[in-house]
C-alpha cells in the first residue's frame, strides 16, 4: 500500500476568552490535520499542533520539502518514511521547529493508514499495556478579576465534569501569591484528586526551590518545568533534589538527544515530550524507551487525541492531559466520537489507527483559505 497523496487543512478557533499562562497567552485554538491518500483507498488522517504563527510555514515545509520525499513509498515502512522527513530539519537558518512540526504531522498521518491497514488501535499495535488512563484538565489560569476562592470552584467543578485531576498554572506571581492558590486548589478537592503544576519555565532556580517549600503539604503529582530556559537541566536538578517533588519537563525539547541529557542529568523524573512538536510518535516512542532505561516516567504535553494511545502502549505512561472545552474546543468538536470522562479515567479508543472520527462540518466552519 504506498502513499499517493498528501493534503493539509489548517484550522483556526476563536477562543472565548484570552488564557494566561507564566509568561504566555492564548486566543486560538489551531491544528493543522493532515491527510495521507493510499493507493488501496486507506486514508490516514490527524491533527497536531497549537500554534497559530507557525502554521503556514509548518505547511509550506510539508508541501514543498517532505511531500516529493515520501510519495510512493510503502505505509508499512514507517521508519523510512521517517527518516526520508528528516531533510528539512537540516536547514540551520530556520527555526528547526518548524520542520519537526511538519515531520510531526505527517508521521501521525501515515501511522493512522497503518493502523488502519491493519485494522488494530496503535496501542494494541505498540504493546497495548493499558486500555484506560487517568485523565486531569490543564487549568488554573491566571485571568483577570479571578479571585482565590474561584480556583477551589474550579476545581470542584473538574471532578464534576468526570475529571481525576488538575495540571495547575504557576510561574506568573511570586513563589508565595502562586502557593497560596494551589492551597486554595487542593482544600477544595482533597487529597484523592491528582494536582500537578506547570510554571512553564516561570521561576528562577530559587523561586522554584522557594515555592516548593511552600506547597510541600499539597501532595504536588509533579513540578512541571519550573526554571527559566537558559540553565533549565542543571537547576531542575537541584529543585528535584531539594524539595523532593517531581520534576516534569522535555516538552521544549524536539528531539531524543534533547530528553537524553535531561534523564543524563537526573534533571527529571516525568518525561512529557510532545509528538506534535518534535518529530511525531515515532520519535516519542524513542524517547519513551530511553527513558524506561533511566526509570523515568513518561507522560505527553497535551494532544490527547495521539497521547492516550502512546501513554496506553507502554508500563512507564502516566495520564492524559486535556484542557476545559473553552481552551481546547477542537477536542469537543471535532472529534465525533470522543470518549466521556467518567471518575477520572478515559477509555483508549478502539478503533483501527488512531481511532478518530473527525466531523466534517466543524471542519468547514473553521478552516483557513
Amino acid at each position: 500500500m504506498k502513499i499517493t497523496d498528501i493534503k493539509t487543512i489548517p484550522i483556526q478557533m476563536p477562543l472565548p476568552k484570552t488564557f494566561r499562562g507564566s509568561h504566555y497567552f492564548m486566543t486560538h485554538r489551531c491544528t493543522i490535520i493532515t491527510r495521507v491518500y493510499t493507493d488501496e483507498g486507506i486514508v490516514g488522517e490527524c491533527y497536531n499542533g497549537d500554534e497559530f504563527e507557525t502554521q503556514a510555514e509548518v505547511i509550506k515545509i510539508i508541501h514543498d520539502e517532505i511531500k516529493p520525499r515520501v510519495l510512493g513509498m510503502e505505509i508499512s515502512s514507517t521508519e523510512r518514511i521517517w527518516e526520508a522527513m528528516l531533510a528539512p530539519t537540516y536547514n540551520i537558518l530556520r527555526d528547526r521547529k518548524l520542520a519537526t512540526n511538519a515531520q510531526a504531522c505527517l508521521d501521525s498521518a501515515v501511522l493512522d493508514a497503518w493502523g488502519k491497514s491493519l485494522n488494530q488501535p496503535l496501542f494494541k499495535l505498540w504493546g497495548g499495556y493499558k486500555t484506560e488512563l487517568p485523565v486531569v484538565a490543564i487549568a488554573g489560569y491566571y485571568e483577570e478579576g479571578k479571585k482565590l476562592a474561584d480556583f477551589g470552584t474550579e476545581m470542584e467543578n473538574l471532578r464534576a465534569a468526570g475529571l481525576g485531576g488538575c495540571k495547575f498554572k504557576v510561574g506568573g506571581r511570586s513563589p508565595e501569591e502562586d502557593a497560596e492558590r494551589v492551597r486554595v486548589a487542593r482544600s477544595a478537592v482533597g487529597d484523592d484528586f491528582i494536582l500537578t503544576v506547570d510554571a512553564n519555565q516561570g521561576y528562577t532556580q530559587r523561586e522554584a526551590i522557594k515555592f516548593g517549600s511552600l506547597v510541600q503539604e499539597c501532595d504536588i503529582r509533579w513540578f512541571e518545568e519550573p526554571c527559566r530556559w537558559y540553565n533549565d537541566r542543571s537547576s531542575m536538578a537541584l529543585v528535584r533534589n531539594i524539595t523532593g517533588i517531581p520534576v516534569a519537563a522535555g516538552q521544549s525539547e524536539y528531539h531524543r538527544g534533547g530528553c537524553r541529557d535531561l534523564f543524563i542529568d537526573r534533571a527529571v523524573d516525568v518525561c512529557n515530550f510532545d509528538a506534535s512538536w518534535s518529530g511525531g510518535p515515532t520519535e516519542w516512542r524513542r524517547v519513551a524507551a530511553m527513558a524506561m532505561a533511566f526509570e523515568v516516567e513518561m507522560g505527553h504535553h497535551e494532544e490527547p487525541q495521539i497521547s492516550a494511545h502512546l501513554l496506553a502502549s507502554i508500563p512507564h505512561g502516566t495520564m492524559m492531559e486535556v484542557f476545559h472545552p473553552d481552551r481546547d474546543p477542537l477536542f469537543y468538536s471535532l472529534v465525533e466520537n470522543r470518549n466521556p470522562f467518567v471518575n477520572g479515567v478515559y477509555q483508549v479508543p478502539t478503533g483501527p489507527g488512531w481511532g478518530l472520527k473527525l466531523d466534517e462540518k466543524v471542519i468547514e466552519k473553521y478552516r483557513v483559505g
